[in-house]
């Protein structure tokens, strides 16, 4: 079993391996749930972003988990912790990828609360970030759920592009 990084009321938090390598695809290959990164992975995508993450455990234990419904034993999507460095400033920041059948169930707000916890209360952080692209409305709305305003923006440049992000902070 894969080691569990925090469990909430319905999540259960915990490490990915290649084994959920299928349950990754399903998120990473399906381009509604990926449309503010404006790309897809492909296969190697997929084994790249799992070694990062298994790296970022062991280095920083921290990352991308797994989000598990614990009721249903099901992946419903991924939630981060992880440092993060824009424009050579230090943040820690939140993430959250679901997989597009479990959207709108409050399971993004829920883990983002349980990485915010961890952040604020574990490590003793006095702020944490959100990275949003301005289009991605959904997204924008959970971090201002966990009370999170905007509070800059940058240019991130992905695969060549340059794409807008929002600097969405929280502090205890």
């Amino acid at each position: 079993m894969n080691s569990i990084f925090a469990q909430t009321e319905r999540l259960i938090l915990r490490e990915m391996s290649e084994a959920d390598f299928l349950d990754i695809e399903e998120m990473m290959k399906n381009p509604n749930v990926m449309y503010a990164w404006e790309y897809i992975f492909d296969d190697l995508d997929i084994l790249k972003w799992i070694k990062k993450n298994r790296e970022y455990y062991k280095r920083y234990g921290l990352g991308y988990f797994l989000a598990v419904d614990n009721q249903i034993s099901q992946v419903v999507g991924q939630i981060a912790l992880m440092p993060d460095i824009i424009e050579n400033k230090e943040y820690y920041e939140i993430g959250y990828i679901l997989k597009e059948n479990f959207w709108h169930k409050g399971y993004a707000f829920e883990g983002a609360r349980a990485m915010i916890n961890y952040a604020f209360n574990k490590l003793k952080l006095k702020s944490v970030i959100f990275e949003i692209r301005p289009e991605n409305t959904p997204s924008r709305k959970v971090a201002e759920k966990c009370g999170a305003v905007v509070t800059g923006e940058f240019i991130k440049n992905v695969r060549g592009k340059d794409m807008k992000h929002l600097i969405y902070t929280l502090e205890q």
